[in-house]
């Protein structure tokens, strides 16, 4: 088991980030769906229990084209799908992300709680036992100076280049998480498991990484986002959810686009003329 507390300041209130988290989710959903892959939402729809209330939602992520080949041939059904589900009782949140291959072999936990007037230095947002405290290593997100991989990287998604019509926000330069305002944190505490003799602790440090990644590109969008989410309210939000699940449907059940090869032999068979 690998603990690490990702800490993600924003430019934005904790209202307002609660907006934009939602919006950019549903953009990120439309961009990584089509042919039959992507994001499936089985459930969006409120709960109410011992614990609180608020937002439950499953998921099922098709990612057959997102992993080796050698991998898609060797891996049983189920392998290369994901289970998310995830309950938004905001400011606090939970994620549970599963595999029906692995079953209780995988899980990925993301504890998420959501500050205002935070620049990241709270050192126990979460109220973490003494025991995780001793296991978790703190990673402090700077979505304006941190490296990205180049094949990630997009000028209008660059907080050192954006500057909000809409605010005035941006661009965010230097030491900005000491200076801006408004200002919120996200602290989320992420626990990976995966037991697989020989391989746990290199796919454990290696799914930590593509998920300090991924925090890192998102925030990056949701601030460059500002103009498009800025001024939607909660409603407006689960309207475009609504939407946004009905085109993830229609474009994940389109058939994946020919392959170059494939449809040059289509146009071949049909100009050719049978011998006689």
């Amino acid at each position: 088991m690998l603990i690490k507390e990702y800490r993600v300041v924003n430019n934005c209130t904790c209202d307002e980030y609660q907006v934009a988290q939602l919006y950019a989710v549903a953009e990120a959903s439309k961009a990584e769906t089509g042919g039959g892959e992507g994001v499936e939402v089985i459930k969006n729809e409120p709960y109410s229990d011992e614990n609180g209330k608020g937002q439950y939602t499953y998921k099922i992520y098709h990612l057959s084209s997102k992993v080796p080949a050698v991998i898609r041939v060797l891996a049983p059904s189920g392998a290369l799908e994901l289970y998310e589900e995830a309950w938004n009782a905001y400011p606090h949140c939970k994620t549970v992300l599963t595999n029906g291959y692995m079953k209780e072999n995988f899980k990925l936990i993301t504890e998420t709680l959501h500050v205002d007037d935070s620049r990241g230095e709270i050192e126990n947002a979460l109220g973490s036992s003494p025991e995780v405290l001793a296991q978790r290593e703190v990673v402090l997100i700077d979505i304006a100076n941190d490296k990205i991989e180049p094949k990630d990287y997009k000028e209008e998604d660059d907080p050192q280049l954006y500057t909000s019509q809409r605010t005035g926000r941006g661009p965010l330069k230097e030491d900005w998480i000491k200076t801006v305002t408004p200002v919120m944190t996200c602290y989320k505490l992420v626990t990976v498991e995966f037991r697989w003799f020989g391989l746990q602790n290199k796919i454990e440090a290696f799914i930590h990484n593509v998920m300090q990644s991924l925090f890192t590109k998102f925030h990056r969008q949701l601030f460059c986002w500002t103009d498009r989410w800025y001024g939607m309210t909660m409603d407006d939000i689960r309207e475009y959810e609504e939407k946004t699940k009905k085109d993830l449907d229609e474009s994940r059940a389109k058939p994946p686009p020919a392959t170059t090869t494939t449809t040059q032999k289509a146009k071949k068979a049909q100009t050719e003329t049978p011998n006689k």
